[in-house]
């Protein structure tokens, strides 16, 4: 028998964009999930207060996630940063507390074991903007419990999401088939000598996507984008090398494929 997911209490770590949505969409539903979001410093811990807006307790102290249930690293992509908070946050939480992390590239198997609890430890792979899309990707290694697996898929409904279980390969399902996509959008753009527009606009009229290939690069983050393409084996084009050498990363630089007003 598990744990009412309503009854659980979310930790968060990070201050990004996927744990700040993260903690919104938690904090938002009613009944609200109880989250509290760790950051790193004062900056970025008063930052992600202006996001959450009430929706969730935000603190500087590790500690302060020891009373948390389910606890989700939500950090830069890097195994060697995951790793060393997971393994921090597996001695702090208590027996019963769950361990999940928002990879979609890295080895689910391995961070399992740098937590120090691979029984109680999955994937929880997110998609931003959070508080709008409905799935979340659940992957595991082969010691994850079945209370392990029911208490995050639980989790997922308690906010709102549809959790799918998927493999623990690198890219799981969706960035495995949407990469190589956007990557053949930017060589095709090349190659007919087409405007990033005329790409956007062929895809949102006539396949019926939200949003064009190329928007949706600028969106991920183009320096985010290279890192997942290399993870799961696909050639990253050489325009994309170029902008990021450029600084033009995407929307959250000001540019990339597009030019992007400055936030108010």
């Amino acid at each position: 028998m598990t744990a009412d997911a309503t009854s659980e209490r979310l930790g968060i770590v990070g201050s990004g964009a996927i744990a700040c949505g993260l903690a919104r969409a938690a904090g938002g539903r009613v009944p609200a999930v109880p989250v509290t979001l760790w950051a790193r410093s004062d900056e970025s811990a008063e930052r992600a207060a202006q996001k959450l807006d009430g929706r969730g307790e935000v603190t500087t102290d590790l500690d302060a996630l020891a009373s948390c249930t389910v606890v989700v690293e939500a950090v830069a992509e890097d195994a060697a940063i995951k790793s060393e908070l997971l393994g921090r946050l597996g001695a702090l939480l208590p027996d019963t507390a769950i361990l999940a992390s928002t990879t979609s590239s890295l080895s689910v198997a391995e961070l399992a074991v740098a937590s120090g609890r691979p029984d109680r430890f999955g994937a929880l792979h997110v998609f931003n903007p959070v508080e709008r899309m409905k799935l979340i990707e659940l992957a595991y290694s082969s010691d994850a419990s079945p209370t392990t697996r029911e208490r995050l898929n639980e989790l997922c409904e308690a906010l709102g999401k549809t959790g799918v279980e998927v493999a623990d390969e690198p890219g799981f399902v969706v960035n495995r088939l949407l990469f190589p996509y956007l990557f053949d959008a930017v060589g095709l753009m090349e190659s007919q000598g087409l405007e990033p527009e005329a790409v956007d606009t062929c895809m949102k009229l006539g396949a019926g996507h939200p949003m064009g290939p190329l928007a949706l690069l600028d969106f991920v983050g183009l320096d985010v984008s290279a890192a997942i393409g290399e993870s799961i084996g696909v050639e990253v084009p050489a325009r994309i090398h170029a902008l990021i050498a450029e600084g033009r990363l995407g929307r959250k630089s000001g540019a990339g494929f597009y030019e992007y007003p400055p936030k108010a």
